[in-house]
């Protein structure tokens, strides 16, 4: 059951929104992509999802169209949200899930353990306007698993959600993943990707500038990053030679380095000076890579 786009290019007019954009994401797997506000992450979404039609390429999962009839096995969290604010969340979601194709028994068992699970049980016969952003949320993930999907794709999951609904939807999603579920998410937050996906894709202007596995692309990106605390002045660290970047902390400084050579030439330069609290270093972090590939800070 493998998803596959092969030199998939939409186009709206004279604007291309995605370009030449091929990819394959293995059964089970849980895919991360990344982009800037207007990358074509959601067009690309779209068009997986049969909800539009490419200008080029095609779109297969397990050799076969996304349409109708594959529709029971697809889950879809879009980033425009879109409940109906006057239902109530039993009523809507069952709802959904029979359009799915489930039973009616089996929805309500379903929704409950879901309801249980986000720690929201009461919320059953409130109306969905009288919920708030982030339980509205919830609701929809649960509206987008309810019938246990085999492909699931979420359009930025987590935005707008405090720290500890994050965490409970990310423990979600992973288990989702361990069940078999083939996952590809969108995120605003690298640590996100970081954390919960083995291979990405990073999206500029509608091109892929990084695809692979995250192990790959740190270990080719070749910079560390190298941290220090110290109780004596690091300043002059910033002018050492295979030091590319520097950022003082209140605690110390922040380096990114050539290698791993450099971080030894370092210690060497600093011990004796005074105590050093710590001295580590770090692989690069996802931010850095798409940094340095798209030109931009990532917010």
């Amino acid at each position: 059951m493998v998803l596959k786009l092969e030199h998939v290019t939409k186009r709206f007019g004279q604007f291309t929104a995605v370009n030449d954009l091929s990819l394959s994401i293995p059964e089970k797997e849980m895919f991360g992509f990344l982009g800037a506000n207007g990358a074509g992450k959601t067009t690309t979404f779209r068009m997986i999802l049969g909800l539009l039609d490419t200008s080029e390429g095609k779109i297969t999962w397990d050799g076969q169209p996304i349409d109708y009839s594959t529709s029971h096995l697809v889950g879809y969290l879009p980033e425009e949200r879109g409940l109906y604010p006057k239902l109530k969340v039993k009523d809507q979601i069952v709802y959904l899930a029979r359009l799915r194709g489930m039973e009616k028994n089996e929805a309500q068992k379903e929704l409950k353990e879901w309801l249980e699970r986000f720690k929201i049980t009461d919320y059953e016969n409130k109306k969905v306007e009288e919920l708030s952003k982030g339980n509205q949320q919830k609701i929809q993930f649960i509206a987008s698993v309810i019938h246990r999907p085999k492909l699931l794709i979420l359009d930025e999951p987590f935005s707008g959600l405090d720290p500890v609904n994050v965490e409970l939807l990310k423990e979600a999603v992973i288990s989702l993943k361990e069940k078999g579920a083939t996952i590809v998410f969108s995120s605003h937050r690298m640590e996100h990707v970081e954390e919960m996906c083995e291979h990405l894709c990073i999206l500029q202007k509608g091109k892929p500038v990084v695809h692979g596995s995250l192990k790959e692309i740190k270990r080719e990106f070749g910079k560390k990053n190298l941290v220090i605390h110290a109780d004596f002045s690091l300043q002059e660290l910033k002018a050492f030679p295979g030091v590319l970047k520097a950022k003082t902390t209140t605690e110390g400084i922040h380096l990114q380095i050539e290698g791993e050579g450099v971080a030894e030439r370092i210690l060497k330069e600093i011990v004796g000076k005074g105590f050093i609290r710590k001295f580590a270093l770090e692989e690069p972090s996802l931010n850095d890579i798409f940094i340095e590939k798209v030109g931009a800070s990532y917010e």
